[in-house]
């Protein structure tokens, strides 16, 4: 009997935070699965190939901003700047230990980690001044530290020989002082050129699933509902004892370390790398995924990030009319996302499959009768 009450117990439904977790995982797990077989099976033209590892770091650096704009409610606009951090950081970390380190997976382990540590040092610098603003202030802020950072690194120079690395700056490459067979890794704004390709379509597999399991269990933690209540009313917020300024830190040094790492996973798929490639265009873009995926909702946003980085490629046949087919494309689904009578049409759609689904008392009557 006791048996037979056990088994009969009702199951618990999936939380809405569940189902989205899963969502998220399966998402990301079913798409390399996918495209792996099509890359056996040679079915993935070169093209397309070259895009697999940018479309992994624009996915982490979405879901990053994500984490700033939906979860904290605060609008970044320099988010290129931390990519831009942890690109250089790691690229200089990957040419100065491909001596000591032989394997190429640990290699571009070791210089993501350094990528986000220096792109976290860098979020915490800014935040400590800059998080006490909101708003547009936040914005301005945050769009002029992309720039100085873009600026700082065209004056920086920094080569590397058997003494260890050698920086300089607003000088020339000469200044650094290299011995015989050093090398030049920064060369001010030339960039870096000679980069090792260390990237890989699994790295960055493994590089969105880590910043899904950091973002996801930040977010459903005591932290991350103090982060929702800061967003949703500060003064409240405040008012109970929450540390603002702390959960902001907390929240934006966690994103500005996500964004260093895939960083570093883009620069080093390619052999040159230019400050002038994370701009304000860079950051424009990234906000465009985030808002398009919806803000706070992480399985949109890789949606989102991967249909926009395909997208000027699948329209390069059109030629000169690539770019405005593309402009016309996110204005629409900007319009069809943000108009109530669409919503209220899918709110519909899928309350009537719910109800189809859902047995009711009816049938649940006759269902008894019939045993009787």
């Amino acid at each position: 009997m006791k048996k037979e009450r056990l088994s009969s117990a009702p199951k618990k439904p999936m939380t809405k935070s569940a189902k989205d977790t899963v969502t998220c995982y399966g998402i990301v797990i079913v798409a390399y699965i996918v495209i792996s077989i099509l890359l056996n099976g040679g079915h993935v033209n070169s093209s397309m190939k070259g895009l697999l590892i940018p479309i992994c770091a624009y996915i982490v650096m979405a879901l990053s901003l994500n984490l700033t704009v939906g979860i904290l409610g605060e609008l970044s606009l320099g988010h290129a700047g931390f990519m831009s951090v942890g690109a250089f950081s790691g690229v200089v970390a990957a040419m100065s230990l491909r001596g000591a380190i032989a394997s190429t997976p640990l290699l571009l382990a070791v210089s993501m980690l350094i990528a986000a540590g220096c792109a976290a040092i860098a979020g915490f610098l800014v935040g400590i001044p800059v998080l006490r603003l909101n708003g547009d202030y936040l914005a301005i802020v945050t769009l002029a530290f992309g720039e100085i950072i873009k600026n700082l690194i065209n004056c920086l120079y920094v080569g590397h020989d058997v003494n260890g690395l050698h920086f300089a700056f607003l000088k020339t490459s000469d200044a650094l002082g290299l011995t015989d067979g050093g090398k030049v890794i920064i060369n001010g704004p030339m960039g870096v050129s000679g980069i090792p390709k260390l990237s890989t379509f699994t790295a960055g597999f493994v590089l969105i699933l880590i910043a899904l399991f950091i973002i996801l269990n930040l977010v459903h933690s005591r932290q991350g509902r103090a982060i929702m209540a800061i967003r949703d009313n500060r003064i409240a917020a405040e008012s109970v004892g929450i540390n603002v300024t702390q959960y902001k830190l907390m929240a934006f040094v966690t994103s500005a370390a996500l964004a260093g790492a895939s960083g570093a996973l883009y620069a080093m798929n390619f052999t040159t790398v230019v400050s002038s490639k994370f701009n304000f265009f860079t950051s424009i873009i990234v906000l465009v995924y985030v808002v398009l995926g919806g803000l706070g909702n992480m399985w949109g946003t890789i949606i989102s990030a991967t249909l926009l980085t395909l997208l000027p490629e699948l329209l390069r046949k059109f030629g000169d009319y690539r770019m405005l087919i593309y402009a016309l494309v996110l204005i629409i689904v900007m319009i069809v996302s943000n108009n109530a009578n669409f919503k209220a049409f899918f709110t519909r759609l899928f309350s009537r499959e719910k109800s189809a689904d859902v047995p009711s008392a009816d049938d649940d009557t006759k269902g008894g009768a019939a045993n009787e």
